[in-house]
């Protein structure tokens, strides 16, 4: 976060959102016992 160039609230808003909804789908994906497992 130190060095985070980002010009607005509004966009670091924005930025973190998205980061956290393909946090929580990855997440998702990985615990999800249908899901065959990674060779």
């Amino acid at each position: 976060l130190d060095h985070y160039e980002g010009r607005t609230w509004q966009g670091w808003h924005h930025h973190v959102t998205l980061v956290a909804a393909a946090h929580a789908y990855c997440t998702l994906q990985r615990l999800d016992p249908k899901a065959p497992a990674p060779a």
